[in-house]
């Protein structure tokens, strides 16, 4: 797989406004907020799709959601409450092909999107 925008920041050939990192998960700002609070969050290990998760990746999926929980609480939109997106190739709006939750909050979000 060729190297993508992320993986470009997870080696810091990328700058990026970085919220957490640790050996599994990265979490930055979203260079195109759609939102006040828009960061991403996603697996260090490069899988493309959603559709390419093993069974024995649960764990990681996991921890990606558990991350940006932590998050939204410190970025203070937890209370208020904030949404997670997750798109899969093209039809569903998939831009960059390595998986990363979007978490978006500090206003009113409505559906479906407008």
């Amino acid at each position: 797989m060729s190297d993508t925008i992320f993986s470009k920041i997870i080696k810091r050939e990328i700058p990026a406004d970085i919220l957490y990192e640790d050996d599994d998960v990265l979490a930055f700002r979203d260079v195109s907020p759609k939102a006040p609070t828009h960061f991403l969050v996603i697996p260090k290990l490069a899988i493309p799709t959603i559709n390419d998760i093993q069974p024995d990746q649960a764990a990681l999926i996991g921890k990606l959601v558990l991350t940006a929980q932590q998050l939204a609480k410190q970025e203070g939109i937890a209370e208020q409450g904030y949404r997670l997106v997750m798109n899969c190739n093209e039809d569903g709006g998939q831009t960059v092909f390595h998986i990363h939750l979007h978490v978006l909050g500090g206003r009113g979000l409505r559906w479906p999107p407008g």
